[in-house]
């Protein structure tokens, strides 16, 4: 073959081959590739090597999977308490409404109490779609005074359920029982008493209120 005929075939190449150099982009290790043949050997399959960013996202999504371990450990649910919310509002004690028998109310932060009394009445919503609810009780004692007792459940394993409680004593020689009377009350001269008592701990939410009507007396405010 002639060299005039080689000139002529080599003439196309050379032409075609520099759009592919231009074109191609910047290659892994920060080096312009100018090698069409470099350029063109792909992996099989047509797949890619993943580039720096997503090295980047592997190596995050691996440092956060303590904290997604921790967090799932922290939102981990208790099998016991949610048996109890399923029951909702049933309670575990509610056969021992008007029974006779020794109670141990739990208080956080102070004594529990411990009596010889009955359940008069508990309270407990229908349902706890939150995983949270409020159960309310009313005990009185063998001695004539009211226990008070909220208590605020959660189906969270490593969160603690929250009790709280107070005692009303009729006597009036029993000071710290007695609630502070507002000046419309010292006014009327009307002696404290343990419903009062029982709206002053609960207040009049809508646990309360069925609470109150459990208790079969009137928790109305009377007006003329």
């Amino acid at each position: 073959m002639s060299a005039e005929h080689t000139e002529e075939l080599s003439e196309p190449r050379v032409s075609t081959s520099l759009p592919i150099s231009v074109s191609v982009s910047v290659s892994d290790d920060g080096r312009n590739s100018t090698d069409g043949a470099h350029h063109d050997a792909a992996p099989k399959g047509g797949a890619t090597r993943p580039d720096s960013a997503d090295r980047r996202k592997e190596s995050a999504s691996s440092d956060s999977a303590p904290d997604k371990k921790a967090e799932l450990a922290a939102s981990a649910v208790s099998i016991a308490k949610l048996q109890l919310q399923e029951r909702l509002p049933a309670l575990d004690d509610d056969a021992d409404v008007g029974v006779q028998k020794e109670h141990t109310v739990t208080r956080d932060g102070k004594a529990d109490l411990r009596f010889s009394g009955v359940l008069l009445a508990s309270a407990a919503p229908a349902s706890a779609p939150e995983g949270h609810w409020q159960e309310y009780r009313v005990y009185q004692t063998n001695g004539g005074k009211h226990v008070f007792s909220k208590v605020t459940r959660t189906v969270l394993e490593k969160e603690d359920d929250t009790h709280e409680a107070d005692v009303f004593d009729p006597s009036p020689s029993s000071v710290p029982s007695q609630l502070i009377r507002s000046a419309r009350e010292l006014a009327r001269a009307r002696p404290l008493t343990w419903m009062d008592a029982a709206v002053a701990f609960f207040g009049y939410d809508p646990l309360a209120k069925a609470l109150y009507r459990k208790l079969s007396v009137r928790f109305e405010e009377e007006i003329s």
